[in-house]
């Protein structure tokens, strides 16, 4: 059997990096971890392929190679993952389609020949059990979560390491909190289901052992989810691991209570991880409790960064406007919060109901869904009617992404951080990438770029003041190039 794994486009958005990248060479952030996965739990003696269309042209030889082209896909891949579906029923070739994107939306798919949707441990047996009796069904689908000591080491020899800036992991699936306008738990629930210790372990010695350097992400929504399992079993492992080893930081996602924690940030600096995404949302408490965002209530937020900060971990940020609640004054708090803070990388996009969420059912109820959600956070779109004028909600998130992602304010961001980020003593090991970009950042930033000013004044304070965040410094510059990029193709 004949197996092609597809992973549909990104459009170029906030994440994709997609400017960022071209100064290291690289033509995407990270691989499709859910295709590799599947790949690993299919027949041994299947012939699979893998075509990841943000480094690869899928060409038609590929298609008709195959038996079967399973397809996978968040809500943002949705045009893409059209086009890819097109060119397989005009060659004739069946489609299996699963991930968030058909997990949720399955019914708008017609032309898709089988979906095997919800968590491939559990659905994905059923379709094999069914392609070797000859009895396939179009619908495979499970209300139940598996156990993910089911999960298997993904098949990394199908990825071409040279094309991606890091590799990802994942440790757990589910999420204890339950912000309504998320839909997390919606797709795999609320208690956090993980793996052990020696399964994560694995995990790296595969990605290490094939000569991966460079970070890796660990994509669960809240990593810190469970945090007892992570302060006895995955921490220390992780700590040991890293015995004797060089590269390979870490980043993942966790919530605020983070930083009620100092034996868990510790834990995890000493274990590598570098940077983590926080949902802060908003600064407004009113709005904070419309949406359900408990852990993020009666806490001084700028500090609770800070501190995290301080010990060692770079916080990037998620914020939203455009709850019924948020004041008429919610643009300049946003600013304000994302200044003094000093989280570089601070996505802010309106507020979207995600299909699934308690967000979701209560617009419906009330008559305010206009239309499909395009799965990109930060595209100044909404699919639901807002409390706020829409016109003042629309000039308010364009005053915040212009005055954040100004040259200005933006590296005095970057210096606000620096100055608060105490960073774990880690042997520098730059690669001829990253000496190449800096290069690249002194001419199309330094020389060339609007921002030229800005860059020379952190460029020669990090340097003389902070010399051991130089390269931190430099990096955070490159971000800002292309948030700045994606910002004038958004509203210029």
């Amino acid at each position: 059997m004949n197996i092609l794994m597809v992973y549909p486009e990104f459009p170029t958005t906030f994440w994709s990096f997609k400017y960022a990248l071209k100064f290291i060479n690289k033509k995407a952030s990270s691989p499709p971890l859910g295709l590799a996965t599947v790949a690993a739990m299919l027949p041994k003696e299947w012939t699979i392929k893998l075509i990841d269309m943000n480094v690869q042209v899928l060409r038609k030889p590929d298609i008709m190679w195959a038996d079967f082209v399973f397809i996978s896909g968040m809500v943002v891949q949705r045009e893409s993952a059209e086009k890819v579906i097109k060119q397989c029923n005009d060659l004739g070739i069946s489609i299996v389609a699963g991930g968030p994107l058909f997990t949720q939306e399955y019914d708008k798919y017609p032309e898709v020949t089988h979906f095997v949707i919800n968590e491939a441990e559990i659905t994905l047996p059923m379709f094999l059990k069914d392609l070797q009796e000859g009895n396939l069904k179009r619908l495979y689908t499970t209300n139940d979560f598996p156990d993910l000591k089911l999960t298997p080491i993904p098949r990394w020899d199908l990825i071409n390491f040279k094309y991606y800036d890091s590799m990802s992991i994942q440790y757990s699936r589910g999420c204890p909190f339950n912000c309504d306008f998320c839909n997390v738990t919606a797709l795999l629930g609320h208690k956090p289901r993980l793996k052990s210790a020696d399964q994560i372990i694995a995990e790296l010695d595969a990605l290490y052992n094939l000569g991966w350097r460079r970070n890796i992400f660990f994509v669960d929504d809240n990593f810190i989810g469970n945090k007892r399992h992570l302060k006895k079993e995955i921490l220390p492992a992780l700590i040991e691991w890293r015995k004797g080893k060089v590269g390979c930081n870490f980043i993942t996602e966790a919530s605020i209570n983070l930083s009620d924690d100092d034996e868990l940030i510790t834990l995890m600096t000493q274990a590598g991880f570098i940077s983590v995404f926080i949902g802060i949302e908003t600064p407004d408490e009113n709005s904070l409790i419309e949406c359900h965002k408990t852990q993020n209530k009666n806490r001084n937020l700028i500090e609770s960064v800070k501190h995290l900060q301080r010990k060692g971990l770079q916080v990037m940020g998620g914020f939203i406007v455009g709850f019924d609640h948020d004041p008429p004054h919610i643009f300049e708090k946003q600013i304000s919060f994302i200044q003094q803070s000093g989280i570089v990388t601070a996505m802010v996009g309106l507020l979207q109901a995600p299909f699934g969420t308690p967000l979701y059912e209560r617009m419906k109820r009330e008559g305010r869904l206009i239309n499909e959600m395009t799965g990109d956070n930060a595209d100044g779109t909404t699919n639901i009617i807002p409390a706020m004028d829409k016109d003042q909600l629309k000039d308010g998130y364009k005053k915040i992404i212009n005055e954040i992602y100004s040259p200005a304010n933006f590296y005095q961001r970057i210096r606000n951080f620096l100055e608060e980020y105490s960073p774990r003593k880690n042997p520098v090991r730059l690669s001829f990438e990253e000496i190449v970009a800096f290069f690249r950042s002194v001419y199309h930033l330094g020389i060339i770029g609007v921002e030229r000013v800005h860059y020379w004044k952190l460029f020669f304070w990090a340097l003389l003041r902070q010399p051991d965040k130089f390269a931190m410094a430099i990096t955070l510059s490159i971000y800002g190039y292309h948030f700045r990029k994606i910002n004038e193709q958004q509203f210029h």
